[in-house]
């Protein structure tokens, strides 16, 4: 079948670096995220790495290199890579999007779950500096932000849908299903 390339597109805290986890133990995935060279590049700096930090970033680089530079050097990570499985976390916009419907087995996975049930992931997670001081009302108004915007119409253009309300047993069987599809060349 070649190199299987999944594309993860999901509101804030949905679960899409729980299904990263999981297929890179499970399926010896590895994984991009569109966030990967931000972070590098706010390290590099000494700049705190926060979630307004990197958005800021990328809308310097989009608007003053080319609005498809994030998803430029994705598409260079996938090439050079030879595993089998390639998961990319953080598909939200179409030009994302429309680059990775290029490449041969793409599929977008659309990864969704309750406002209230993300907002408490993310306080737990505290990925970036500052996450876990969050109100709800601060979680949803982050959800506004531009690099957002666009997650809920690019999740309408998903060939699978997760709902990730339950347990993690349940999240497994949704990837797992969706693992059989794609392998069986059935979507």
């Amino acid at each position: 079948m070649g190199k299987v390339i999944l594309g993860l597109v999901g509101e804030l805290a949905a679960g899409k670096g729980t299904i990263v986890d999981y297929l890179k133990k499970k399926h010896q995935a590895v994984s991009f995220r569109y966030s990967d060279p931000l972070r590098e590049t706010l390290e590099l700096y000494d700049v705190e790495i926060t979630r307004d930090n990197m958005q800021s970033l990328s809308t310097f680089l989009r608007q003053n290199y080319s609005e498809s530079i994030l998803a430029d050097s994705i598409l260079k990570k996938i090439k050079s890579s030879d595993h089998h499985l390639i998961v990319i976390d953080g598909v939200r916009r179409f030009t994302d999007f429309e680059n990775l419907t290029k490449l041969p087995n793409f599929h977008l996975v659309y990864v969704t779950a309750e406002p209230k049930t993300r907002y408490d992931r993310y306080i737990k997670r505290d990925e970036n500096v500052g996450d876990n001081t969050f109100s709800f009302e601060d979680f949803s108004e982050k959800e506004k932000a531009e690099a957002d915007k666009q997650v809920p119409a690019v999740g309408k253009k998903a060939d699978f849908k997760i709902d990730n309300n339950g347990d993690f047993e349940s999240l497994h069987q949704q990837v797992e299903d969706i693992w059989k599809k794609i392998d069986e060349g059935k979507n």
